[in-house]
């Protein structure tokens, strides 16, 4: 592979915006492939995949390069050189390259892969909690799969196309897709590309979901007709996955905390066809109060710490604090304790998080059950979904029934 100016200067660029600015690795991206219209597919995969694998790797090839945070542009360089010479790129003659230590870089890379904080580039803390939820053996496997690139998968929009109309369509794109025995609504791109150009995209054929997510909602048992809540409907990608099971019959009510999330849900609705959908924004206990008791079906997508998503979002184990984790799983409880009153007798209530970490997903259930409220509750079934085991993101998702 031979190095472009151009495009190494967009990497660059963007790492230093990621690791100094705290700037999210997909928004910068985005800024990065609309800097030279010029650019063709491969000038733009280039462009992302590396700085998206430079995120990922951050420890291990910051530790080989011997540069600390905060890093300065030369840092940056030093970086980037590592990841070339892993990856047996010949580094041009360019004055950022000089005296780049590449048997060195080789030596210090095999060294450091004999322990797994750098080996799968994680912060210590991380690691530590890894290993006291889920035990060696489980948590290095799980950190393995989760710094493998992610699939694109797609969740096929059945109020207006079938599965096997969209994958003829799709081929006539160029873009190969195979079906999956487990996931019925799923669509899985063979090689990685851009869907979001397609004109199926922009007549609302399909959505991009990850297989594990598309899981939730058959959970739920939705039917045409219901009042269905999603409580943490953000921008909605469950939330049209429901409307389409639901085939645009009955009541669906889409809650969030931010607008901005909603307005993103709206337009993606009118694309998809959806128009059984009410946006109510939380802004008061009023909002969840009025519908006590009322629901059939409520799905509480809680946040959580992502650490099932980590192979989407390499930028996060960057970005996460022990003390997030802790506050985030007593905002679970209180999310539970509180949206589940929603659920009518006889009614169901699907519990879900993008956590592989069972202080996030069964100890919140089994606390839950063991509360006042939740004591009307029947657990039913669960399923955690751990990437090494699916190739697919980490998840977890309960199902429960209101009995009294």
């Amino acid at each position: 592979m031979r190095l472009h100016r151009n495009l190494v200067f967009a990497v660059i660029d963007s790492l230093l915006s990621i690791f100094n600015d705290g700037e999210y690795a997909d928004k910068e991206v985005a800024k990065a492939l609309k800097r030279d219209p010029r650019w063709g597919a491969k000038d733009r995969k280039f462009v992302a995949e590396t700085i998206y694998e430079i995120v990922r790797w951050k420890r291990l090839y910051t530790e080989i390069a011997e540069v600390k945070d905060p890093f300065t542009r030369e840092d940056i360089w030093r970086t980037f050189a590592v990841w070339a010479v892993l990856r047996g790129i010949t580094l041009p003659d360019w004055k950022y390259f000089e005296n780049t230590p590449v048997r060195r870089i080789k030596g210090k890379f095999d060294e450091l892969s004999k322990i797994r904080k750098y080996r799968e580039s994680i912060p210590d803390w991380m690691d530590e909690l890894g290993v006291k939820e889920l035990g060696e053996e489980v948590w290095t496997k799980e950190l393995a799969a989760q710094n493998q690139q992610a699939n694109v998968v797609l969740r096929v929009n059945t109020l207006k196309t079938t599965k096997q109309q969209l994958r003829a369509q799709l081929m006539d794109l160029d873009i190969e897709t195979e079906f999956h025995d487990k996931y019925p609504d799923a669509l899985i791109l063979k090689e990685r590309a851009n869907v979001f150009m397609t004109p199926l995209f922009k007549e609302g054929f399909f959505e991009v979901q990850d297989a594990s997510s598309q899981k939730v909602v058959p959970l739920l048992d939705v039917q045409p007709g219901m009042r269905v809540v999603d409580t943490c409907a953000g921008a909605g990608g469950k939330t049209l996955h429901i409307a389409a099971k639901m085939e645009n019959k009955g009541q669906i009510i889409a809650m969030d905390l931010y607008e901005s999330k909603q307005k993103q849900l709206k337009i993606r609705a009118k694309r998809n066809g959806v128009f059984n959908v009410e946006y109510r924004i939380i802004d008061s206990t009023k909002v969840i109060k009025k519908l006590h008791d009322k629901a059939d079906r409520v799905l509480i997508d809680a946040p959580c710490s992502g650490l099932g998503v980590l192979k989407r979002n390499p930028d996060s184990k960057w970005k996460l604090q022990p003390e997030f984790i802790e506050n985030i799983k007593q905002t679970q409880q209180e999310v539970l304790e509180n949206y589940s009153k929603m659920v009518k007798v006889g009614g169901k209530l699907v519990y879900a998080t993008c956590s592989i970490l069972p202080s996030e997903n069964e100890k919140q259930i089994n606390h839950f059950l063991k509360t006042d409220f939740g004591k009307n509750f029947k657990f039913v079934t669960d399923e955690k979904v751990m990437a090494h085991q699916s190739g697919f993101d980490g998840f977890y998702m309960c199902l429960m029934e209101r009995v009294k």
